[in-house]
C-alpha cells in the first residue's frame, strides 16, 4: 500500500519533530510512504471561522496532492476529522473526493490497518493520556464516557508496546481541554478555565507527561501548565512511539 503523510500546518511550523517522528515510525515498520512536498493547509481553520469559501480551493488541492495515495495519515485527529466529515460536502459538484474515504489519523491507522503487535522504542516515565474531542466522538479513537459502550483506547494500546511506559488515565479521561480551536478565542475565560481543570487532573495521576494524538490539544495544555507554573511536560503520542527506535 501506498501511503501519503499529511503533516498539518500548525505541527508543520510549531511542532515539526511530531512530523519527523511520524515518518520515522512508518518507515521503521516498512511501510512505502511519501511526503508531497507541495501539500498545504487543509482549510479547517477558515471554515471554523465561517469562511467556508476559502477553504474549499484549500480541500481540492489537498484532493489533487494526495489522490493517488491508498492511504493519507496525519497525526492530528481534528484536521484528520474535518477532512473525513467536510470534504464531500466542501467538494459537492465541484471536484471528485476520494481523499475523505482515504484519510486516518496515525493512531487509528497503525492500531486498525498495520496492526502492530511488535515491541517499539523505550520511554520510561509514566504518562497521562488525553483523549481529544475530535478523536473520541468523529473518529473513534476510544469510547465515549457519555455511551453504553464497552471501553476501549486505541492509543493506549499502542503505548502499551512500548518499553518501561507507565500510562494512566485521569478523572473524567474524554472531557474537553477546552482549546476547540475558534472556541479559545471566542470563549477566552472559560477556554483558560477548562484548560487548567484538565491539567490539573493530568498532574493528578502521577505523571510526568501527558500525551495525545492531537497537538493543538497540548498545546493549549502546555501553555497553561507554563503559564501556572506546573510542573509536567507534553509529547504527541507519536513521538512516545518513535523514542529510541
Amino acid at each position: 500500500m501506498k501511503i501519503g503523510l499529511f503533516i498539518p500546518c500548525y505541527v508543520d511550523v510549531v511542532y515539526p519533530q511530531v512530523g519527523v517522528a511520524a515518518y520515522k515510525i512508518l518507515k521503521h515498520l516498512g511501510l512505502d510512504v511519501d511526503y508531497p512536498l507541495n501539500q498545504t493547509c487543509c482549510g479547517q481553520p477558515m471554515a471554523n471561522a465561517g469562511f467556508e469559501n476559502q477553504a474549499t480551493p484549500l480541500a481540492e488541492k489537498f484532493e489533487e496532492n494526495f489522490k493517488s495515495f491508498d492511504y493519507v495519515v496525519a497525526p492530528s485527529v481534528s484536521c484528520t476529522a474535518f477532512i473525513k466529515l467536510n470534504y464531500p460536502r466542501l467538494l459537492k459538484g465541484r471536484h471528485q473526493c476520494t481523499t475523505s474515504d482515504k484519510i486516518m489519523d496515525i493512531v487509528e491507522f497503525l492500531h486498525d490497518v498495520v496492526k502492530i503487535d511488535q515491541r517499539l522504542g523505550t520511554f520510561p516515565h509514566k504518562v497521562s493520556l488525553h483523549n481529544s474531542c475530535h478523536g473520541v466522538r468523529e473518529l473513534g479513537l476510544s469510547s465515549p464516557s457519555e455511551e453504553n459502550v464497552p471501553k476501549f483506547n486505541k492509543i493506549k494500546d499502542l503505548l502499551e508496546l512500548v518499553d518501561g511506559i507507565q500510562v494512566f488515565e485521569p478523572e473524567r479521561p474524554d472531557e474537553c481541554c477546552g482549546f476547540g480551536g475558534m472556541f479559545a478565542i471566542e470563549e477566552t475565560a472559560i477556554s483558560a478555565q477548562m484548560g487548567r481543570d484538565k491539567v490539573e487532573r493530568h498532574i493528578q495521576t502521577g505523571a510526568e507527561y501527558v500525551t495525545g494524538p492531537d497537538c493543538s490539544c497540548l498545546m493549549h495544555m502546555a501553555g497553561v501548565a507554563k503559564k501556572e507554573g506546573l510542573n509536567i511536560e507534553f509529547k504527541h503520542v507519536v513521538e512516545i512511539l518513535a523514542a529510541g527506535l
